[in-house]
């Protein structure tokens, strides 16, 4: 599926503004013994790594609604990472390998250069059963989505309607 590099459509850029999962509250991360989590942005990793939580996999690009967002990287900047290349609006065939590598176990950080913004869809594919996958609505709140075969074929769905990079 990840295979070339995609980008979304203009015309498509409605249907990925759907929101998914439920809200998450930062209090369910105290005492949590719950530890197959993976965070997509800096604000929810570092929430969750402030909350004691480090998660399988955190996806962050160093900013935050375009502006930068230097706590959760200053925080990691001396732990082992994968660094990838992933301009907007697209899924680079490398951040794919990298979320699927990770997810894996290879690593537990990746540092994206450009924007993580669709990093959901290669985590929701490669994620195993029953991992809870917590993002941010900026300014709002935490969304958080468990990953099963429908939420696999609802992220299938997005990415087919996506284009290769020329």
């Amino acid at each position: 599926m990840f295979e070339r590099d995609l980008v979304l459509p203009e015309s498509r850029r409605d249907a990925f503004k759907e929101v998914i999962g439920r809200e998450m509250d930062e209090s369910e991360l105290d005492n949590n013994a719950q530890t197959d989590f993976i965070t997509v942005g800096d604000v929810v990793s570092l929430t969750f790594r402030r909350h004691g939580v480090r998660p399988l996999l955190s996806v962050y690009d160093g900013s935050t609604e375009r502006r930068e967002m230097t706590d959760f990287a200053r925080l990691v900047e001396d732990e082992p990472k994968e660094v990838v290349s992933n301009p907007a609006g697209s899924i680079t065939a490398q951040m794919a390998d990298a979320v699927r590598r990770g997810i894996g176990g290879e690593f537990d950080l990746i540092r994206v250069e450009g924007e993580e913004d669709l990093a959901m869809l290669p985590v929701l594919e490669y994620a195993p059963d029953g991992v809870t996958v917590v993002y941010g609505l900026p300014g709002r709140c935490m969304m958080a989505v468990t990953t099963d075969g429908d939420i696999r074929k609802w992220a299938a769905e997005l990415v087919a309607t996506m284009e290769e990079l020329e």
